[in-house]
């Protein structure tokens, strides 16, 4: 079942643990910390060796924390103040008087239910900010800011991405183009027996590149890494966090990664998530990027040919050289 842990206890008696294995424990905590990635480091004199980085951790991680992000940080605290707001006025005591907190119990299925209560805005091509939504004319104000930000933050993501990918700065966005721009607004309740259930099952993203405004306090998002569930702390410094869906792995021809995660329930808070989507338009043609793919078609032996006599050389030139033979 989805959301339920199993703690194995043993009968036998806990020895003190050495302290080679503490710090190996301590140095496995560590590597296991979600990066972050300093956006000024991208316009400074590191910018080679962040970029290398940046590579790694889209490679190995496909989530990461970003700071020096450009978006405002009142505009930030704006959103999340209108979005606690907007939850104690209007969906609290609705989501508490739903069949399925008030029957939440070990007949519940955790599998086909989440705890979470949740609106979506879409913001491009078209804005739906202007429905009727309950939010408020200074709420859809400071969404339409704060996404508008955003939005550039995400196009510069996808610059990065593309360079780092050997393409034009500009073939996410291309491919992307028009894109789609939409925010899923949700709250995570306070939880009384969240040992029974998860706040939102475990799944990876459809799209593209989606950056987070989450909670300061209340932890809960885990994404799952090297066989483990990995915890994204709460907030800190302003940050935004970012995964990628699964267009960007298509598109990377598997290099860069969509991550499975969930959200856990909390009994002792609510947990906010305000998380904007940077997609591919619905009419938009994805597939890898022809550059990244294996070449194919060829005779073994005409590989063969050129392989003796680059046995030594890089192998990722040797298959470009491959795939340009053919063309």
């Amino acid at each position: 079942m989805v959301g339920t842990h199993c703690t194995w206890i043993s009968n036998t008696i806990r020895r003190p643990i050495s302290k080679q294995a503490a710090h190996r424990v301590k140095e496995r905590s560590k590597a296991m910390e979600v990066p972050v990635i300093d956006l000024a480091e991208f316009e400074s004199e590191e910018r080679s060796k962040a970029m290398s980085r940046f590579h790694q951790v889209c490679g190995n991680w496909g989530f990461f924390w970003v700071e020096n992000h450009g978006v405002a940080v009142a505009l930030m605290e704006e959103v999340k103040r209108h979005v606690y707001s907007h939850y104690d006025k209007c969906l609290k005591e609705r989501f508490y008087d739903s069949e399925l907190a008030k029957g939440l119990g070990p007949q519940t299925d955790a599998a086909e239910v989440d705890w979470e209560t949740t609106y979506f805005v879409q913001h491009q091509p078209e804005s739906s900010t202007e429905d009727d939504l309950g939010l408020g004319v200074e709420f859809r104000e400071a969404m339409d800011a704060y996404v508008s930000q955003l939005t550039k933050l995400a196009e510069k993501l996808a610059e990065l991405v593309s360079e780092n990918l050997g393409l034009d700065d500009d073939h996410l966005k291309k491919t992307f183009a028009p894109p789609f721009v939409g925010t899923k607004v949700a709250m995570y309740p306070q939880c009384p027996q969240p040992e029974l259930v998860t706040g939102l099952r475990g799944h990876s993203d459809a799209g593209g590149i989606i950056l987070l405004l989450q909670d300061d306090t209340v932890p809960g998002l885990e994404f799952y890494k090297d066989g483990e569930w990995v915890p994204v702390t709460p907030n800190k410094g302003n940050r935004i966090f970012v995964n990628f869906g699964d267009q960007v792995e298509v598109v990377s021809n598997g290099l860069y990664r969509s991550m499975w995660h969930r959200v856990l329930a909390d009994k002792h808070g609510s947990r906010l998530s305000v998380a904007t989507f940077y997609n591919p338009g619905g009419d938009a043609i994805v597939g890898p990027a022809p550059k990244l793919l294996y070449p194919g078609g060829y005779r073994f032996q005409d590989y063969l040919h050129y392989y003796f006599g680059t046995k030594f050389s890089d192998k990722g030139a040797r298959f470009q050289a491959v795939k340009e033979m053919l063309e």
